[in-house]
């Protein structure tokens, strides 16, 4: 129990002063967190969910923490901009696990939307935020996100009121800056009434050669008739650790989208858990990945249809290079009378060199009669017999190997709604595939002075 003795010894020395860094709705399921943390401690290998990923390991190191809420003196704005061709976004920043609130964006937000900092929405109007925080992400069935309940601060919260269409998309550009190697604690409140419609990337990157870990809480609900998209793009270092938890809730005919794709890293887990509370919704879940070295890349996905006719769909695909590791599991529940439930898994990768490795465990639990389901999974290398044809035709091996990769990759991205973003992801993948890209290319990212 060392790797949890350390954050409940923390915890219990600066409570205090993480309450009074904090507004009430986050404080008041505090504790609540903590007990549910100390209670089952860090998960081990031997939980089904979590048999891929050595958690233990991860939090082990000593990183300091920001509780204070001590400022950093900058302005990303100034030291930061994305050159998405034709990508028109509302940016904004989480500066570690802040909310960047001294500059906003100089765009005009329908009447009611609130995107902005989650604790000083928190304190403007707790009634808000009590209503959704901490509900979805139940403390008492996953630790990660026990601990970071127990130990955010701030965040971003995104309302968009009923039948209110943003057709900007909303930019977050998570930057980790620190001196020190460090840990945040970073949460997602986002809720789209009846009728809304909802366009994010998020995008992480790091600006400083430090050992990083983070945490991140994503809370998402989507009412009736609501569409969210939802895109996550990974761009940090082997130095970081990535621990994310994402909750979905919902309601009948809403549509989801939600992409992950990871193309530099150093161990990521991502976890997503999609419910379906509401007949006729639907959902896709899909997710790639490009990586070399010793990277670690871990998804883990459980769709739950708790109501009768909704689809979902999922395609995860790897591309696992020199000694790096994958791991794919998703787990599809159809619960007693949710019948007309269409469901389909796929798990696709590619092994380039022996020494990858790959772990895949798609799985179907199935409790209704009136279903069509499906589900599979791959794990290969790239086709000796295509790769002879190109070869017979004057292409070099590494470029046959190129293009083969690419080709697996593409049908994730275009699964993609944004158009630019699309393309300008096409793009970033051929320059990761040929070694070219050590960050996200067209991101300006200067260092941050202190």
């Amino acid at each position: 129990m060392q790797s949890e003795k350390q954050y409940i010894d923390l915890y219990e020395a600066n409570r205090q002063v993480i309450f009074d860094h904090s507004a009430a709705p986050l404080n008041a399921v505090r504790d609540r967190a903590f007990d549910d943390f100390r209670r089952q401690g860090f998960p081990s290998r031997k939980q089904e969910r979590y048999k891929y990923t050595d958690i233990q390991q991860l939090f082990e190191p000593d990183y300091g923490l920001n509780l204070k809420r001590i400022d950093i003196p900058v302005n990303p704005y100034d030291v930061f901009s994305c050159d998405v061709p034709n990508l028109s976004t509302s940016l904004y920043f989480v500066v570690n696990d802040s909310f960047y609130t001294r500059t906003q964006p100089k765009v005009q937000l329908p009447e009611g939307v609130l995107v902005d900092s989650l604790n000083r929405v928190a304190a403007d109007r707790p009634e808000l935020i009590a209503r959704y925080y901490a509900k979805l992400a139940q403390t008492a069935d996953d630790a990660i996100t026990a601990l970071n309940t127990m130990l955010a601060e701030d965040g971003l919260v995104v309302y968009v009121p009923r039948g209110v269409k943003i057709d900007r998309t909303i930019q977050v550009v998570n930057i980790l800056r620190s001196d020190v190697d460090l840990m945040v604690n970073r949460r997602v409140l986002i809720v789209l009434e009846e009728g809304a419609e909802a366009k994010f990337l998020f995008c992480d990157h790091t600006m400083d050669d430090r050992n990083f870990l983070a945490t991140q809480v994503i809370e998402a609900y989507v009412e009736a008739n609501a569409q969210l998209d939802l895109y996550c793009l990974e761009e940090t270092h082997y130095k970081n650790v990535r621990v994310s938890n994402v909750y979905i809730e919902q309601q009948a005919d809403s549509r989801v989208n939600h992409n992950v794709i990871t193309l530099h890293n150093g161990i990521t887990r991502n976890r997503a858990d999609l419910i379906f509370k509401g007949e006729g919704a639907e959902c896709n879940l899909c997710g790639c990945v490009v990586a070399d070295g010793q990277q670690h890349v871990d998804n883990n996905t459980m769709i739950d249809h708790q109501v009768p006719r909704c689809t979902s769909r999922e395609l995860y695909k790897y591309v696992l290079d020199d000694r790096s590791t994958g791991a794919f599991a998703g787990r599809v529940l159809v619960r007693h009378g949710a019948q007309k439930t269409s469901s389909e898994e796929r798990n696709q990768n590619i092994c380039v060199t022996k020494e990858a490795r790959m772990f895949t465990q798609p799985m179907l639990e199935i409790y209704a009669d009136d279903v069509k389901c499906a589900h599979g999974s791959t794990v290969g290398q790239l086709n000796d017999a295509a790769l002879f044809y190109m070869r017979q035709r004057g292409i070099s091996l590494e470029e046959a190997k190129l293009l083969l990769e690419f080709a697996f990759i593409n049908e994730v991205i275009d699964q993609m709604q944004l158009t630019p973003l699309r393309d300008r992801l096409h793009h970033l993948v051929e320059k990761r595939f040929r070694g070219e890209l050590d960050r996200c290319e067209g991101c300006r990212q200067l260092r941050m002075e202190k």
